[in-house]
């Protein structure tokens, strides 16, 4: 079963209503591969129909983090990125000083999330995340100026 269908099919086994507005959202994200943000998602699907708004966008993305179908994180200057959870636990490096994000490999916050459960026993919600700091480059023009 396509990804998207998985989706709309979460969405009415938890009695949620499918507008045509929100099949072509979840199939926005579904179908990304990736990362977008509200603001793609609403372009993608008011190039398909006009019968849409940016509030439903929202709304309808709300819906999803709150079922656990689909992840944010907000990337610093005020840049929020949906994922479909299908798209795994991840988290970016983001430069505060250029705005790069850098990928990093999740399996480096597994230690983390065992000893936050082991010493506090508090189980993180480490899906998708992003850690504010200076990339490689930044750290370079500012040791040089």
């Amino acid at each position: 079963m396509p990804h998207c269908h998985t989706l709309i099919e979460a969405l009415r086994q938890s009695g949620y209503r499918l507008t045509p507005q929100r099949e072509l959202i979840v199939e926005a994200i579904a179908h990304a591969g990736g990362h977008v943000t509200a603001e793609e998602i609403f372009e993608q699907v008011r190039s398909r129909t006009g019968a849409v708004n940016i509030a439903t966008v929202y709304r309808t993305l709300e819906l999803l983090v709150e079922l656990g179908l689909v992840s944010c994180t907000d990337l610093g200057d005020g840049r929020v990125c949906y994922a479909s959870v299908r798209h795994g636990p991840h988290c970016h490096l983001v430069c505060c000083h250029c705005g790069r994000v850098i990928d990093a490999d999740y399996a480096l916050f597994i230690p983390i999330e065992e000893e936050l459960q082991k010493r506090y026993g508090f189980v993180a919600e480490l899906h998708h995340f992003a850690i504010p700091g200076a990339c490689a480059d930044c750290q370079s023009k500012a040791k040089s100026e």
